[in-house]
């Protein structure tokens, strides 16, 4: 994020996230990493820099200005070096567990000071499961235990997250959860005011004109009815506060032993991404995730950090990231250095999970 912006606006000291609200199935598609290319990647929770670990590539940066998102990738880097795949699932909250606190002392012996002090001190956020840790996922947990039970019944939530094929989803949709009640206490719940002061940071609305909830419930629609509920790991964590068997790509077994092996690659790096592109210099890196960064930019500063983003990336690499309510991209002046893959980003879109966003940006350095 820009330190000439959002950092002067909003508080990065606690936990915003406590994972990642992006799909990594897409980010990966959209990026094409390549085995020993360089990455760069918004840190958050760090699941979706852990998700990079699986193509091979030399090296993955993570950056975050907020030290406690930090601490965050730090515990998932070492549960990956110390813990078993189920262990990891517990210690997430993705599973059930009366032990995560013992699974936490486990990994202390891979955690630098700064890191193993904030989870000391934060204990309670271990023992609910750290992927509930945040204050995005508190926002959810409001919505699951006081606006869901208003709506449907837990034998409906039940049926919703059985999926199934898109006819089945869409007659589902059509003819039971989608009712007034589910309408307008949505629209209520994720407005500007209320996702502002209880999800997001007020400040991260600047940009954005037109109903917030409105554009939300749309996005959401296209998830519940045109995707399969069943295999989509953050409405499973929206409606039951768990993931059961629908997991994202980093906590899948089969991506568990690509990234303990490659896990040495990652690294973590305190700042903003022009500071961290800065050190790196020019031409330095071939694939950046920049998660929807943008969207708490005005236009102009995107294109300062963009303009910085581009001139630090090989040619033949790529940027993805997402914008949720705020349009942001490229300037078309610069089709010269770089090329939107427009088609690419509206396929991937259709396919994403993490329903909130309005567009998914895919652009190639020439």
């Amino acid at each position: 994020m820009s330190d000439t912006e959002i950092a002067a606006k909003a508080s990065f000291d606690a936990i915003r996230y406590a994972q990642c609200w992006e799909d990594a199935d897409i980010l990966l598609q959209g990026l094409d990493v390549q085995e020993g290319d360089v990455c760069l990647g918004i840190g958050s929770a760090g699941d979706n820099c852990l998700s990079l670990l699986t193509r091979h590539p030399k090296r993955v940066i993570a950056v975050d200005m907020n030290p406690a998102q930090l601490a965050c990738i730090a515990l998932r880097v070492a549960a990956f070096k110390c813990l078993e795949h189920h262990q990891l699932l517990e210690l997430v909250g993705s599973r059930p567990s009366e032990r995560r606190v013992a699974l936490f002392e486990r990994c202390t012996i891979h955690l630098a000071d700064e890191y193993r002090e904030f989870w000391q001190n934060n204990l309670g956020a271990i023992a609910g499961g750290i992927g509930d840790a945040g204050k995005f996922e508190r926002y959810f947990a409001m919505f699951r235990k006081y606006v869901i039970p208003l709506v449907h019944r837990s034998a409906t939530v039940k049926h919703l997250l059985e999926g199934g094929d898109r006819e089945r989803c869409a007659l589902f949709y059509d003819t039971t959860w989608n009712n007034l009640r589910w309408r307008m206490l949505f629209r209520l719940f994720f407005s500007r005011w209320l996702m502002g002061k209880l999800g997001r940071d007020p400040s991260f609305f600047a940009y954005v004109e037109g109903s917030v909830a409105d554009r939300i419930l749309a996005r959401t629609r296209h998830a519940l009815r045109e995707l399969d509920p069943g295999k989509n790991p953050y409405l499973h964590w929206i409606l039951t506060g768990g993931h059961g068997d629908a997991l994202p790509h980093a906590l899948r077994e089969e991506n568990f032993a690509t990234i303990r092996d490659n896990i040495d690659r990652l690294e973590i790096r305190r700042g903003t991404v022009e500071s961290v592109l800065a050190a790196e210099g020019s031409r330095s890196v071939d694939r950046c995730n920049l998660s929807d960064i943008f969207e708490y930019m005005s236009e102009e500063t995107a294109t300062s950090v963009l303009a910085q983003v581009v001139a630090a990336t090989r040619s033949g690499g790529r940027l993805a990231y997402w914008n949720m309510l705020a349009p942001r991209c490229c300037p078309s002046e610069w089709n010269d250095r770089v090329r939107r893959r427009h088609d690419l980003g509206q396929r991937l879109l259709l396919e994403d999970k993490a329903f909130f966003y309005s567009a998914f940006i895919v652009e190639e350095v020439l």
